[in-house]
């Protein structure tokens, strides 16, 4: 009895120790290609570092189409620990406002609010947490720095539209590391921007080198935040471009700005604490764009594929990747086809958006845009529908999403609950069903810093 209940345990993966818990047993149960014999630190090993990626708007199904388009595993499948709720204090369906602000805090808010409680009572992020503690701190989005994600770590607005404000309150919280878009809510409005005064040169008298290119960023190495010097990247005046249109650019990847971000805040003996948004996978959804919304996750996936080698090589980081709610209601297959083929989108050139803004007045020229831009061929009836469609965005998206069988129900946000993956020393705390507000209460746990004294 004792030889076959032995048997049984090391199957599981797990080894009994003297004190009645358990180990786990490294070699066993390993997916195929994984590393044998390389254990993932899941258990109660020191944490001096945290980074926390959010790809806005993914969840299981983002995540299995984009596996087809992929061909293959992507870096965060075998770090998946459970799910998380995502509903807010005032709807089951929740904004990125709401979402991030249970996220960033530990606590739910009502739809549109930016790190207050339903009360409009302030309260304690776990970036604010981090720097109370000592530790660095950094946000990375490619939409606007101040948009509603980057903003609830470290700004307290009753709107997330008051981007201006939003400037202001996170400069004043002196992060250390803020890469995206959004120059326009940091210049003021003698030069074509949205503030009262210039923000930029604030900035510089606070000690933030500037940084508008790819190039620039990449070539900023002598910043030291020991000795209180900061990074500031607004690589443009609005989000960023999309990632399947960036080449033509001058601005960084996410994961340029992954890199960069871990390269400054390293340095600081105490740890860090970083939060990289993948921001217009949601965008995308809100489209029901299939091509946008694969080509930014496997941007965000490259990123995450920085900051898990910069966990493996650091031994004390715990990288969280949980998106804040699901958007588009994508389902894997669509048509009342079994089968779905998201890997016909990666030979699509252009967004459904800016496939639309090529079309003439009278839309003769669909067939001649589409076409040029996918590998599909339209039929009569599907230029039909696009000339006639109130929105010939919308009508491209859903041109192309038929051809990839990628379906959606929602032009908005819905409220499934959403993947947690983690990898690193006590990731293992992630497992199972929680709430959005436990992700923050975890990492401060992991990191000895105190949630909530707001």
């Amino acid at each position: 009895m004792l030889k076959k209940l032995s048997v049984i345990t090391i199957s599981a993966g797990l080894i009994f120790g003297a004190g009645g818990g358990y180990v786990q047993q490294v070699d066993a149960q390993k997916p195929d290609g994984a590393d044998k014999g390389k254990p993932d630190h899941a258990g109660n090993q020191k944490v001096e570092n945290v980074i926390y990626m959010i790809p806005d708007g993914f969840n299981a199904d983002y995540a299995t189409n984009y596996r087809w388009y992929k061909g293959e595993d992507a870096v965060w499948d075998e770090h998946l620990k459970g799910l998380h709720r995502t509903d807010s204090e005032d709807s089951r369906v929740t904004d990125s406002a709401a979402a991030g602000t249970a996220m960033a805090s530990g606590v739910k808010t009502n739809n549109g609010s930016v790190g207050l409680d339903e009360e409009g009572n302030e309260v304690e992020t776990i970036l604010e947490s981090s720097s109370e503690k000592g530790k660095s701190t950094g946000l990375v989005a490619t939409s606007t720095i101040t948009h509603a994600t980057p903003a609830v770590f470290a700004s307290h607005v009753e709107s997330r539209d008051n981007e201006p404000e939003i400037a202001r309150q996170m400069l004043a919280n002196e992060v250390d590391v803020m890469l995206g878009g959004g120059k326009d809510f940091f210049l003021p409005e003698s030069d074509g921007g949205e503030q009262d005064e210039n923000l930029l040169e604030q900035a510089e008298e606070a000690g933030y080198t500037n940084v508008e290119t790819r190039d620039d960023l990449m070539e900023a190495d002598d910043i030291d935040v020991e000795e209180g010097e900061k990074l500031l990247g607004l690589f443009a005046d609005g989000p960023l471009t999309p990632e399947m249109e960036r080449e033509g650019t001058e601005q960084p990847s996410l994961s340029d700005m992954t890199e960069r971000s871990i390269d400054v805040l390293e340095q600081d003996k105490d740890g860090f604490f970083l939060m990289v948004e993948g921001s217009q996978i949601d965008w995308a959804g809100h489209d029901n764009d299939p091509t946008w919304a694969m080509k930014d996750t496997e941007a965000f996936e490259q990123a995450v594929e920085k900051a898990i080698e910069f966990a493996e090589e650091d031994g004390n980081t715990l990288v969280v990747v949980a998106g804040d709610h699901e958007t588009g209601g994508m389902t894997v297959g669509s048509n009342g086809e079994y089968d779905t083929k998201p890997e016909l989108v990666k030979d699509v050139t252009a967004t459904g958006a800016a496939m639309a803004d090529e079309l003439n007045e009278d839309r003769s020229n669909v067939e001649e845009v589409v076409e040029s831009h996918t590998p599909f061929d339209l039929t009569e009836e599907d230029v039909e529908e696009i000339q006639e469609a109130e929105d010939p965005k919308m009508a491209i998206n859903h041109f192309v999403s038929d051809e990839a069988l990628v379906g959606w129900t929602s032009d908005g946000h819905t409220g499934v609950d959403i993947p947690v993956y983690a990898y690193g020393p006590q990731s293992d705390s992630f497992s199972g069903l929680i709430d959005n507000t436990d992700l923050p209460k975890l990492m401060a746990e992991a990191m000895k810093v105190n949630l909530g004294d707001k």
